[in-house]
């Protein structure tokens, strides 16, 4: 998926500085993705945006899903685990790339001190050993910022879902389990994401239109028809003006 695509070299893409016993730190967190597979039986994924890495360790629950339960660590050089995302739904997969993308909107404008308190869970479905599609709860943590802000390591658990009476997906919601708020998916915030003129652009674009063309309808130059259809690609994080209006349609944008 392109907003997958997209997300990867924005997560990439940022300034890390050298930081003092940032091995031993990392060696921390990769003890508590290991703890959570052990104690909760869950899949657990820990991610490095410094490194491109991505750390899995696979609880009970991996034997039900298809995978190999296992003691022993999983080391793949990207921070996506595309043969988890390959399991999950496709409809599922771009409502968790939604809620993500607010979450990483929320996240940037908060101290870093407070980012480790909120995470994101949802309800989505994935593939099981026999191929058919089950429950799953999946929770989502930046657990570790670096000192100049940038987003350094993630955390992702999957465990099957406690209701077994829910089988259909739920949209993500952020949770801060320091103060119990919890923030569902807001109709108004995501309205504010793109500007009036962003939404026309983008809507005549989903209809076919060519930049001269929106520029026209519009009575604007191209540059600026070509500068807002950037701007919109930066915002919903996507690379194309395709999936951009996938991305849009699903948020109730346009």
């Amino acid at each position: 998926m392109s907003i997958q695509n997209t997300l990867n070299e924005k997560l990439l893409a940022q300034t890390f500085e050298e930081e003092q016993d940032a091995s031993v730190t990392l060696s921390q967190y990769q003890h508590m993705a290991f703890i959570y597979s052990r104690i909760e039986n869950a899949i657990a994924v820990l991610s490095d945006m410094k490194a491109n890495k991505s750390y899995i360790y696979n609880g009970r629950v991996a034997k039900e899903l298809g995978f190999h339960e296992s003691n022993l660590l999983q080391e793949i050089n990207s921070i996506w685990e595309d043969a988890i995302f390959n399991k999950i739904h496709p409809d599922d997969l771009v409502k968790k790339h939604v809620t993500e993308l607010k979450f990483f909107n929320r996240l940037k404008s908060l101290p870093i001190v407070e980012r480790s308190d909120y995470h994101v869970k949802s309800r989505i479905r994935m593939r099981n050993k026999i191929g058919v599609y089950i429950p799953v709860e999946h929770r989502m943590f930046y657990v570790r910022s670096a000192l100049n802000g940038s987003l350094w390591l993630a955390l992702c658990l999957y465990n099957l879902s406690h209701d077994e009476t829910l089988t259909e997906s739920s949209d993500g919601v952020i949770l801060n389990s320091a103060t119990g708020e919890r923030i569902t998916p807001n109709q108004q915030e995501y309205n504010q994401i793109l500007s009036i003129r962003e939404k026309e652009v983008l809507q005549l674009v989903r209809k076919g239109k060519m930049s001269k063309e929106v520029a026209d309808l519009l009575s604007i130059s191209v540059n600026t028809v070509n500068r807002h259809r950037q701007n919109i690609l930066g915002k919903l994080r996507v690379s194309n003006t395709l999936e951009a209006c996938r991305i849009a349609e699903n948020m109730n944008l346009i």
